[in-house]
């Protein structure tokens, strides 16, 4: 599975704007619902928002992979963003969060949905790719370190 086969169409967000837990998750549910009309931004932060209840989808070393499931959804879709200031996201290692790889998948597809975090959560351990990724200029360079290692690995 390439992560950019999931990724919707202007579902990378290489300069997120919110400064909060829960506004990164608005404004990245606001691109998933703009490349998939069917769902509401709305409902999709309150999903999200849940499981961040359970416990915090940031895994340290300035990642978060927040995912939900959402009833209705026909397939996966992701949608990549990064805070340049980085956002406290209650990491594991207590660090702001600077790369989002946000996973939506449709409810009854748990195999589907735990490949795509098992293969983002592999290359993002890489540290020479997370710098790459913040290094990146635009939205197009970004999507481009994004292919190189999804071609890579």
């Amino acid at each position: 599975m390439k992560i950019l086969d999931i990724v919707t169409p202007g579902g990378v967000l290489e300069d997120l704007r919110a400064d909060t837990k829960e506004g990164v998750l608005r404004e990245m549910s606001e691109a998933v619902a703009a490349g998939v009309p069917s769902l509401s931004a709305q409902g999709l932060t309150a999903i999200l928002m849940g499981r961040e209840s359970l416990g915090s989808t940031g895994i340290g070393d300035g990642v978060a992979i927040p995912h939900g499931k959402v009833p209705g959804l026909d397939r996966l879709v992701a949608v990549v963003g990064r805070s340049r200031s980085g956002v406290q996201f209650q990491s594991l290692d207590g660090k702001p969060t600077h790369l989002f790889f946000l996973v939506v998948a449709p409810e009854q597809s748990a195999g589907m949905h735990l490949k795509a975090l098992a293969r983002i959560s592999r290359l993002l351990k890489d540290q020479r790719f997370r710098q790459s990724l913040l290094a990146a200029g635009n939205a197009g360079e970004f999507r481009r370190v994004l292919q190189e290692e999804d071609d890579r690995v």
